[in-house]
């Protein structure tokens, strides 16, 4: 799968860095003194990169768990977000990743029990709170779980953590690491999901809207809880009926009793992020119009931005309860 890897000096000898090693053991490796310097220089081809990404094993320092911008949460007390990898195995034309770091290379930070010594001292240092833990912020949280080991290493963690919820974001079907084991009450598998035609022309290497309802029933009917993720709503001829349909056709495949929450998000980008994701692929009709800049935040006019939030909120409303429906607008 890699034909490099790049390796930080000081994971050299890291269990975790010495498995993979053994696991590719035709691909080429470089040495390095910290991943910024191959990960950071500028004029890098992100988009040549893309095609054949190498692994860069790394260490997280400094602060591994932060807490998330004030509007993104799911009802807990406190809400936090760590970020195992950066930058994902698909290649969605709207993710912010394109636009915010100079390459495409995966970075996977091999110290996963810092990771979970942090969570777990800010998890008990408010024993009376519900913490809420994002980690598919910087990356999918299990497109490359069948190489990093992920939720094997880290879900034994919440399941001894009853204040503590832990969201995996994704748009994989490989969920059989889950399938194997009973479920927890307090982790919420999140697919994100958007119509056909944007799943078909914007979200490539993604896997095809059906295989993820499909993995969304597995899930559900092994019992655990699940949650819809609406986001981004990208705007396209007769957008409105496509998504009316498409909101009844999720709901009617996935029991409501499965769902733990639904959020539902316009399509938006910082102005240099977009810029450069435009500059990337300047031939990609999702660039081309009905666009807007605001306060340094790039996104539909208004009046298209709201009629279509506004439509697909009340079809999502006809299908669940209010206190499921977490709205980001």
């Amino acid at each position: 799968m890699f034909e490099r890897i790049y390796i930080e000096a000081a994971i050299r000898e890291h269990p975790r860095t010495l498995a993979l090693l053994e696991r590719y053991p035709k691909a080429e490796r470089v040495n390095c003194e910290r991943y910024g310097e191959i990960f950071n220089p500028n004029r890098q081809n992100f988009r040549i990169q893309k095609q054949n990404p190498a692994l860069i094993l790394a260490e997280k320092r400094g602060t591994r768990v932060l807490p998330t911008p004030p509007d993104y949460g799911l009802g807990a007390d406190r809400h936090y977000y760590f970020s195992h990898m950066l930058n994902c195995l698909y290649d969605c034309r709207y993710c912010f990743l394109q636009g915010m770091y100079q390459s495409a290379n995966y970075i996977l930070f091999v110290n996963f029990e810092d990771f979970r010594s942090d969570i777990r001292t800010t998890a008990e240092s408010q024993p009376d709170e519900q913490h809420f833990f994002f980690s598919g912020y910087d990356c999918d949280s299990l497109a490359m779980d069948s190489v990093t080991g992920f939720a094997d290493a880290f879900l034994p963690l919440f399941e001894d953590l009853p204040n503590a919820w832990l969201e995996l974001r994704t748009k994989s079907v490989n969920v059989k690491p889950l399938l194997n084991r009973p479920p927890l009450p307090n982790v919420v598998v999140a697919f994100s999901l958007n119509p056909e035609p944007i799943a078909k022309s914007v979200e490539h290497r993604a896997p095809p809207l059906p295989a993820r309802i499909n993995a969304l029933k597995k899930l559900s009917e092994a019992g655990w809880k699940v949650g819809l993720r609406f986001d981004p709503l990208i705007h396209f001829e007769n957008c409105i009926e496509v998504y009316r349909d498409f909101i009844d056709h999720v709901f009617d495949s996935i029991p409501i009793e499965a769902v733990h929450s639904i959020t539902l998000g316009s399509f938006r980008s910082p102005k240099s992020v977009f810029k450069k994701m435009e500059s990337l692929y300047p031939e990609e009709p999702l660039f081309m119009g009905n666009l807007d800049l605001k306060n340094g935040m790039v996104a539909y006019k208004k009046s298209i931005e709201s009629d279509l939030f506004e439509s697909t909120r009340k079809r999502i409303l006809t299908h669940a309860d209010e206190d499921k429906f977490f709205p980001c607008q």
